[in-house]
């Protein structure tokens, strides 16, 4: 479920987000969405699936504006301009990007892994937040086990559990068949929001296009009842 409390007879819309941990427009897009649901008081069932912007992304990783340059063809000013936009924009919707010349972009399988496996405990969502906020305003490395750990448990994940998870690899085929089930049905850039399983948002689409989706789709189930 989003932070949104809505009220208790709310109508609740199901939403799926296919993201990735390194997509900062996906933290961007999810509060805008936030700011939707309270601007409309419509309450959501959030679901977050994989993708992986980088998947061939070697373990240790590359530094964000080398990784940027080689990817887009970026100038390092552009690059710092684009930061500087998405500081400024993240600031505006209550979350910071703390971005730096060490900043660097990791590899996210495992992470994806713990995200399915949280989903079964309930906690995918604020485990999803607390990756977001470890990668972008802690500038920890959430490929790591470690911080992959310490990040579940924070979220009230068990950490042993969570261990087995990443060294059993028991979700990595789900989290792979997840991956391909949106590849597949054309999901090539993240964020993608599908509303009420049937009408698709691409890319972090700002509150006022959210409330109009959320109002849509309300309206639409209403007529339907």
């Amino acid at each position: 479920m989003s932070d949104q409390t809505p009220k208790p007879d709310a109508p609740v819309v199901q939403i799926d987000i296919v993201s990735d941990v390194m997509c900062p427009w996906c933290i961007v897009g999810f509060k805008q969405l936030e700011q939707a649901l309270g601007m409309t008081g419509v309450g959501a069932y959030i679901r977050w699936h994989p993708f992986e912007l980088n998947p061939a992304m070697p373990p240790e990783g590359q530094n964000l504006t080398e990784h940027i340059a080689e990817k887009y063809g970026a100038s390092a000013e552009q690059s710092a301009q684009n930061r500087k936009h998405l500081a400024d924009l993240g600031q505006s919707l209550g979350f910071a990007f703390n971005f730096g010349p060490d900043s660097r972009i990791v590899n996210t399988f495992a992470a994806h892994q713990l995200l399915d496996w949280a989903q079964e405990h309930g906690l995918q969502h604020p485990l999803k937040m607390a990756l977001f906020a470890a990668h972008f305003q802690d500038g920890k490395d959430v490929s790591t086990q470690e911080v992959l750990l310490d990040t579940a448990q924070s979220v009230g994940l068990d950490r042993d559990a969570a261990a087995e998870v990443l060294e059993s690899g028991s979700h990595a085929e789900e989290t792979r068949a997840r991956q391909q089930f949106w590849t597949s049905r054309g999901i090539s850039g993240v964020p993608s929001m599908v509303f009420a399983g049937k009408y698709l948002l691409t890319g972090a689409q700002g509150a006022e296009n959210y409330a109009q989706m959320l109002i849509k789709v309300v309206q639409e189930a209403d007529e339907a009842a």
